[in-house]
Order: C-alpha cells, then structure tokens, then sequence
C-alpha cells in the first residue's frame, strides 16, 4: 500500500508540476514575472486556508518545529524557488527549463549531508554530482557560462538549488502538523514575500495586461498547479524522503516538453535531451543502490535500512 501511495502521488505531482511550465510561460509576457508568481501563491493560499480551516483539526501550529517547518517551506520552496523560476521561465522554454529543474536530485544529496546526520557522500556519488553540473553546462553551454549568458538557465538552476535545500531543511526540522495545513500556512508566508519581493523590482499592478487567458493561466497555475500539487508534492516528501521525492523532477521534464509542444508549438534542441542524459547519469550514480533494488539486480534490505 505505501509503494502504491508513493507511485501514486510521484505520478500526480510529476503531471501538476510539469504542466505548470507551460501554464507559466503562456502567459508570462503578459503580467511581470515575480507578480505572476505571487498571484499563483495568493490563489493557492486562499483555496488550502479554506480547505484547512473547514476541515478542523490539527491545522493551527502548535509547535517550534511547526513554526521553522512553515518557514523553511514559504522561504525556500515556495518563496525563492517562485521567484527565481518565474524570471528565469522568461529566457526558457517550458522543456528547458524542466530539464534544468532535473539539477535538484543530485543536489539533494549534498544538501542531505550538510544537514542531516545519518547523510554520507562517497567518492561515487561526488562523480554523480559533478556528473549533473556538467549536464547543466552542456544545456546552457559551455561559452555561455565562461561568457556570463543564459540568464534564464541560471536562474532556474537557482530555483532548483532552492527546493533541494528547503526540502532537505524540512526533513531536519520535522514538523508534526499535517501536510496539507503546512502548505497552507506556508503558501501564506510566501504571498508575503512574494509580493514584497514584487514591489521591491518596481513591478505593479497596473502593468499587467489583463485578458481571459491571462486569468485562465493564472487560476491553472494557482490551482491545480499549485494549490494540488504542493500538497501530493509535500506528501511523497513525507512518504519517500527528501531525497527520493525529488526524483519527481526527473519526470517533470517529459510532461513539461510534451504539453509545450502540444500547446504552445515548441521543440526540445539536441543539447537539452542530451544534457538531460547526463544529469539522469549522475543520478544514477548517486542513486545506484535504489535504481538496483528497482530493476531487480539486488535484493530486498531491511526496513531499517530503507
């Protein structure tokens, strides 16, 4: 039943999260982009403080590890991950910057070891991780990261970086509220930031250029897109760990390049499918004890030990 639930909710977020990418790049010449990301927040914080509010129970936060969980989830996942994807979705398309996003399962386990105390890094996973930072290089290039270009593919590394850190923070944290009132609470605490955020880049409302698609982008993005799939995103964390949740992003890619050529006409160059290998390399590597248990070539470890 858990292996079933995890499948479950990897699948779900995969498709949430990537048609988000073409959700955002749809309407992203049409609002500022950092405001963009504070009304997907601020839909999102409306729908799940309902949700958690109706519902009862356990939803107000009682404890310190509720309180820097909330944090740690509206500063990095939430916050600057928003932030940081939304400017640079401007200079990407929806593939790339899927493709990009594929940085944080190899940088999880950095994080992991910085931050949690049972975290080791062998010499084999070290080539793992270097293996996904020449991934990255080889979809921006080589000349443009020695020339300081690709604006957008930096950015949304950062993005990536964000969440790998944020998520690995809320492992060590432990929060005892339940997931859907943490995001709820957390996707509060970002709106804030956001916005805040927002006004410090000189953006405003009034320069966006309000239309039906731009609303209907904006309730998708919020919605189903966020206010879904940050929940089943924060419960495959719970259910699978930090590290082995984040391997959504391996997926997020597919849906991202599939719905960007369906709706918005694009195409994925050769150095993205071909950077994408890499990174997908370099988590094999790091991961290769899970990949084996997963294709059968080992047996079965103990619970503990999982």
């Amino acid at each position: 039943m858990s292996r079933h639930r995890t499948l479950v909710l990897f699948v779900a977020a995969a498709v949430l999260f990537g048609t988000s990418f073409v959700g955002i790049k749809a309407a992203i010449g049409s609002v500022p982009p950092v405001l963009f990301a504070a009304f997907r927040v601020d839909v999102a914080a409306v729908v799940l403080l309902t949700l958690v509010a109706v519902r009862g129970g356990y939803w107000l936060p009682r404890t310190r590890a509720d309180a820097l969980g909330i944090l740690a989830s509206a500063a990095f996942v939430l916050g600057a991950n928003n932030v940081f994807l939304f400017l640079g979705q401007q200079h990407a398309t929806t593939g790339a910057a899927a493709v990009m996003y594929s940085i944080m399962p190899v940088a999880s386990p950095v994080f992991a070891v910085l931050l949690l105390d049972d975290a080791r890094i062998s010499a084999v996973d070290a080539a793992g991780i270097l293996l996904g930072l020449v991934g990255v290089v080889v979809i921006v290039g080589p000349e443009s990261v020695l020339g300081g270009g690709s604006v957008g593919q930096a950015l949304i590394v950062c993005s990536a970086l964000s969440v790998a850190f944020g998520t690995v923070l809320l492992k060590r944290v432990g929060p005892s509220i339940g997931t859907l009132p943490q995001t709820a609470w957390a996707m509060a605490a970002a709106a804030v930031g956001i916005h805040a955020a927002s006004l410090g880049l000189g953006e405003s409302i009034a320069q966006v250029a309000w239309s039906p698609e731009l609303v209907a982008a904006i309730l998708y993005v919020g919605m189903p897109a966020t206010a879904a799939a940050y929940p089943v995103y924060f419960a495959l964390l719970a259910e699978a760990g930090p590290v082995r949740g984040n391997l959504v992003a391996y997926a997020m890619p597919v849906v991202a390049t599939v719905t960007g050529w369906a709706f918005l006409g694009e195409s994925v160059s050769p150095a993205t499918v071909l950077g994408f290998g890499v990174i997908l390399s370099g988590f094999i590597l790091v991961q290769r004890d899970s990949v084996a248990r997963v294709v059968g070539l080992r047996g079965s470890v103990p619970a503990e030990a999982e």
